[in-house]
């Protein structure tokens, strides 16, 4: 009889349902998700997720994976039209400087057994009334911060807003609501001080914006892209490791170094009560054919995703170093494993309809690939 009544209860298993408040979320209510958390998989509940976050083993749980997936052709896309929106930057204004396909605005993001609810700018207006959410990091965080911007001026077009784009702070904010879209660029996250050798970049000290970022309702970081800069586009001269002061190191070992001494701040410095921690993931770049077996191409003319939902050359060590760190924190933090999924957008950069005249596969355009991003923010951010 036991059997039978275990039997019974695996056949209905998959029937659970995650119950979500929040009306804007209520494409959830059929699915368990599951986010990979600080390495580890997790189930939403009733505290927004964070008391399953603080476990420290592996859990399993049926439901899906928001990374996991493929892209679609979707004719409702995009959320928004670039030329009325007022806060995107020219580098990522592709249509504007006369990209001419358009079929790259028409993809959206499936989860292999679950649905994302649509985004609602106005809903998340009225559930983030009064409070901050901040972008940490480099032009990546940029181009994350404009795309959230447009979302949700989108749905309220006509609502009174104040923008200020300042260096290192700039700031949207959505005036009847009190909601304060903020960006924060720091592209290595760690210090850069001047020293009597020049600029050095100080991967054991974070105190630069480390205390603007407090008390600031939602973070998002974001580094690596800077990490991998040489030549004239290396933003230091020296990197102090420690009581080391040296020319250079390899790059990996100076990320997972520096990222490390954001994770201890994260860890002594915020309430994650109150505070909701994300860590973007890594973006890849698509300069190099060979990593989708088109050796001899970049991200110029490309017009469409990779099918499938695996990169043929596999995740950049970076994400790796991502995983072992957020692996080793005590605080809970959402990665958003955006990486793959983006890997899969060859055709998403502005490559040379950025205005600048060069060829840009590391950026991309909106609308495009960071509305997804924000797209499952807001999922995340629903649990």
């Amino acid at each position: 009889m036991g059997s039978k009544l275990i039997s019974l209860f695996l056949l209905f298993l998959p029937l659970l349902t995650v119950t979500i408040l929040s009306g804007a979320e209520q494409a959830f209510a059929s699915h368990k998700t599951v986010l990979l958390v600080n390495g580890h998989n997790s189930t939403g509940s009733n505290d927004g997720g964070m008391s399953s976050l603080r476990g420290k083993k592996q859990r399993r749980a049926s439901g899906c994976n928001l990374f996991q997936g493929r892209w679609v052709f979707d004719a409702s896309y995009p959320f928004y039209d670039s030329s009325t929106c007022p806060f995107i930057d020219g580098e990522f204004d592709c249509l504007k400087f006369g990209r001419p396909d358009k079929q790259f605005l028409k993809y959206s993001w499936q989860p292999e057994s679950c649905a994302i609810p649509r985004f609602d700018g106005a809903a998340f207006l009225r559930k983030y009334r009064g409070k901050r959410i901040m972008f940490v990091g480099d032009s990546l965080s940029l181009n994350m911060w404009e795309s959230l911007g447009c979302m949700i001026h989108a749905s309220v077009p006509n609502a009174k807003t104040t923008f200020t784009k300042r260096t290192p702070l700039s700031s949207l904010t959505f005036q009847e609501y009190g909601v304060t879209l903020n960006l924060y660029r720091t592209p290595y996250i760690v210090d850069i001080a001047k020293e009597r050798v020049g600029r050095v970049l100080n991967l054991g000290a974070i105190d630069g914006g480390a205390g603007v970022w407090k008390n600031t309702d939602v973070l998002v970081f974001n580094s690596w892209h800077w990490w991998t800069h040489k030549g004239q586009s290396q933003g230091w001269d020296y990197i102090r490791d420690g009581s080391s002061l040296v020319k250079d190191m390899n790059r990996l070992d100076a990320f997972y170094k520096g990222l490390s001494t954001w994770a201890r701040w994260v860890d002594q410095n915020v309430d994650t009560t109150k505070t909701r921690v994300f860590f973007q993931g890594i973006s890849p770049t698509h300069y190099e054919g060979r990593e989708w077996n088109e050796p001899r191409k970049s991200c110029s003319g490309q017009m469409q995703p990779l099918g499938g939902s695996s990169y043929p050359s596999g995740q950049p060590p970076a994400a790796g170093v991502v995983s072992k760190v957020l692996s080793s924190m005590k605080k809970p933090v959402f990665l958003l494993d955006i990486t793959t999924l983006s890997q899969l957008r060859k055709d998403a950069h502005p490559s040379s309809y950025g205005g600048d005249g060069g060829t840009d596969c590391s950026h991309w355009c909106l609308p495009g690939l960071p509305d997804t991003w924000n797209q499952l923010l807001y999922a995340a951010l629903s649990m």
